[in-house]
């Protein structure tokens, strides 16, 4: 954004024209796919040495003694002489069994305790190699089934020492039942799983019905899980934010001119073009954004599109993009219908990140 800007004129406009999220079509090898699955920039600096828990809540300083140790230990479940081969029993001999005991943990907590914050801890702590631990969302890996095929997902992940699965949805079966089938393969291959759940904001008093939830979906994998159960109070807002005061079409359109890397789309172009886009490429499709610029925001019209839209503000969120935005606030994008159906967690998630990254982007528009 320039600097020079005169007090009584208008924003200079800069000479190279905004960039096009629509005008993007990426295609990503699938070794980028899976390198991506590491824990979003905002999480790259956390451990659990910054996690500060709360004195008033044993359950949270108990949660990280129990990851510390878990992580420790799978140092010592890692076979020795032929390395990550052997020790997942891909080296041609006879199948390494797997270690005894649970090897997984799920974080059962409401919205707004750390859960991921200590699953990325948990990524960064376990003594391997980055290439040997993948963490994504529950939807980010669904969509590398989608994108890979499930026999080559399985393939892929295989040789990896931890599986970190964040906000695991407990409310789309059909799904949940594709991810359980891929971690037990998972789990006979040696792979360590950790998983969150993800509770709605208006559900708090709901989090301890969450681990039975979990345990019940994922059927008999039950038993390789330990559940964590994390109390605390949300340090963000509870329920939905209020959504910042849309901008004008002339305003919107200014700062993507005035803003080096920033994109510039109409919202009902960019939502037919997210259709034409597989969402495990939405990542790439923001990659050298610096912010993303909508005119003509209005509701989603089916839910099929709301549940694409949902990926891309993941994505945008992870990486910290600013979304400037004219026509309707993002908490009238859903239907009162999608809101109150089986992918509400998702679309309380969107809005509420779509309304940060609103609040970001205020300082893109001028006095």
């Amino acid at each position: 954004m320039s600097s020079h800007t005169a007090a009584s004129g208008p924003r200079p406009i800069a000479d190279a024209a905004p960039l096009s999220l629509c005008a993007r079509e990426p295609h990503v090898p699938a070794d980028r796919l899976v390198a991506e699955m590491v824990p979003p920039p905002r999480f790259d600096s956390v451990r659990f040495s910054t996690y500060i828990p709360d004195p008033g809540r044993p359950s949270q300083t108990e949660a990280v003694g129990v990851l510390e140790g878990f992580a420790a230990g799978l140092d010592a479940h890692r076979g020795a002489g032929s390395g990550k081969r052997r020790f997942f029993g891909l080296g041609g001999g006879r199948k390494a069994a797997a270690p005894a005991g649970p090897r997984g943990v799920y974080l059962d907590g409401g919205y707004g305790v750390g859960k991921t914050h200590l699953l990325a801890s948990l990524w960064h702590a376990t003594p391997a190699e980055p290439e040997l631990k993948a963490f994504g969302t529950f939807v980010e890996l669904t969509n590398l089934v989608g994108a890979l095929g499930f026999q080559e997902t399985v393939r892929t992940l295989s040789g990896h020492r931890l599986l970190c699965i964040d906000e695991f949805e407990l409310d789309d079966p059909g799904d949940t039942v594709l991810v359980s089938t891929l971690l037990g393969r998972l789990v006979e291959a040696g792979v360590a799983l950790a998983a969150t759940s993800n509770t709605l904001p208006g559900k708090l008093g709901e989090g301890r019905f969450a681990a039975a939830d979990f345990l019940r979906e994922i059927q008999g994998l039950s038993a390789h899980f330990r559940t964590l159960r994390i109390d605390g109070e949300d340090y963000r807002h509870r329920g939905l934010p209020e959504a910042p005061a849309p901008f004008t079409d002339e305003q919107v359109t200014k700062a993507a001119h005035a803003t080096a890397g920033a994109s510039l789309d109409a919202f009902p172009h960019l939502l037919d073009h997210l259709a034409r886009v597989h969402p495990s490429r939405y990542g790439a499709l923001t990659d050298g954004i610096a912010a993303v610029c909508l005119t003509d925001v209005r509701p989603v019209p089916d839910q099929s599109t709301a549940l694409r839209l949902v990926v891309l503000a993941d994505r945008l969120y992870d990486r910290e993009v600013p979304v400037l935005a004219s026509g309707l606030p993002f908490d009238r994008l859903f239907s009162e219908e999608m809101l109150n159906g089986g992918y509400r967690k998702k679309y309380f998630r969107a809005i509420s990140r779509l309304t940060a990254l609103a609040r970001d982007a205020k300082g893109l528009v001028g006095d």
